[in-house]
């Protein structure tokens, strides 16, 4: 959905939970077909590394090629980390069960750490007009997207919930779970 589109909707609470159990899909499935047929392990890289091309390919010819939104705005998330964890966990254990429990609680706790490093520059805390925001909220709100209804964009007024708080380490567990 649009938690992977969008630099303004990446640090929101539904993020951290919905893309890494949507992608954890591809890669479970991919790691099963890998495992079994071949007996090789990396299963999940591969199919995380498609999909990344695949994501990058649409985000260059949809949002620049058609509507010349700027590319740094609507970049995939970052999953390579979280696959080469699941396939190190099939590699070293080669059980279903421990990769199923420990491989998946890893993908949902690695997830949002894993991202940090390109969204740290988003979530700098800028003051407009009397409102404290952030930039990645700035830029939602100067960045008007026609298919997005008004009450889905929350610009919030001095809250700074995005730097995480609580609800981060809540969301990875879940995701985790």
């Amino acid at each position: 959905g649009d938690w992977d589109f969008w630099i303004d909707f990446k640090d929101r609470r539904m993020w951290p939970t919905v893309a890494p159990i949507v992608a954890m899909c591809f890669a479970a499935a991919a790691q099963s077909f890998f495992w079994t047929k071949f007996r090789l392990p990396f299963g999940a890289t591969v199919v995380t590394l498609a999909l990344l091309v695949g994501e990058w390919i649409n985000r260059y010819d949809n949002f620049w090629g058609w509507t010349f939104f700027p590319i740094s705005l609507v970049f995939p998330s970052a999953l390579i980390p979280m696959a080469f964890w699941l396939d190190v966990v099939l590699l070293i254990s080669g059980s279903w069960l421990v990769t199923a429990l420990l491989g998946s609680l890893g993908w949902g706790l690695l997830f949002y750490p894993s991202n940090w490093p390109v969204l740290a520059q988003y979530h700098q805390a800028a003051e407009i007009d009397g409102v404290l925001l952030t930039l990645a909220d700035l830029i939602g709100f100067n960045y008007v997207r026609t298919g997005t209804p008004e009450y889905i964009r929350m610009i919030e007024r001095g809250t700074l919930r995005t730097f995480g708080k609580d609800v981060v380490p809540v969301a990875a567990f879940f995701s985790a779970f």
